[in-house]
């Protein structure tokens, strides 16, 4: 089979499972590893195309000599790979999340770094031994029920001084503060009942809520292509903020 012709396969298979949408478990991360089980081997692939700003989020973190960055929500651990020859300066790469069959990937990939670790834990109240450097929450925002406390649990975290890395689809407020992006009527009930199928929340309160949390930030809104829509703009935006 060609190269070609294997990434259609794949993509066809991700596009099946996300048009079924995330199934109903017992709890979110039961529901998680039923809907990510079948489509691991291809989430980063497919991902690579539909999560932008990734790349550009982790090189713009500020990072002091042995960093220990935890990542909540990290999955298969893809974006440690964005620190480029910074790694080799890094002290530990923490991945965190709730669906093992992520993980098990994060793990493969750690077997080759290893500053990397994955855990399995709760973005809401999972805590590392000591304060980090940097906390990373890489499109996982929208999928955390009690998003409010993943971000102080991110912020609780960090020393004096760390970074908050924040990348994430979302849509504006109806009425958007002075100097942000404001999206249309059709942006706003487009893109959160497009994704709330597959259990991702686009939401108006996120970025808000983040720069409430840490007033010292800065932030860029922007829109992305979607694979197979050619014609739409999904907005995203990336968020760093420093804790006092």
């Amino acid at each position: 089979m060609s190269e070609a012709a294997s990434t259609l396969r794949g993509d066809l298979g991700v596009l099946l499972r996300l048009l079924r949408g995330m199934p109903r478990g017992a709890t979110h991360a039961h529901s998680l590893d039923a809907f990510y089980d079948a489509q691991s081997g291809e989430y980063d692939r497919f991902r690579e195309r539909l999560l932008r700003g990734r790349a550009e989020l982790v090189a713009s973190l500020p990072l002091p000599p042995h960093a220990r960055i935890v990542e909540l929500g990290g999955g298969t651990g893809r974006n440690v790979e964005f620190l480029g020859v910074r790694l080799a300066d890094v002290a530990s790469y923490t991945v965190v999340d709730l669906c093992e069959p992520l993980l098990a990937r994060a793990r493969e990939r750690a077997q080759a770094m290893p500053q990397l670790h994955a855990v399995r834990g709760d973005a809401t109240s999972w805590r590392p031994d000591t304060k980090v450097d940097a906390v990373i929450l890489s499109y996982a925002l929208t999928m955390i029920p009690d998003w409010r406390a993943a971000i102080a649990n991110a912020t609780a975290m960090l020393k004096p001084g760390g970074v908050l890395g924040v990348v994430d689809f979302y849509i504006s407020p109806r009425r958007a503060d002075v100097g942000t992006a404001q999206h249309g009527a059709f942006t706003r009930a487009f893109w959160p009942r497009w994704f709330a199928h597959d259990g991702v929340h686009p939401s108006a309160q996120h970025l808000p809520a983040l720069r409430a949390a840490l007033p010292a930030h800065e932030f860029v809104e922007a829109r992305a292509p979607v694979p197979y829509l050619p014609l739409v703009r999904v907005p995203y935006y990336r968020f760093v903020g420093v804790k006092a």
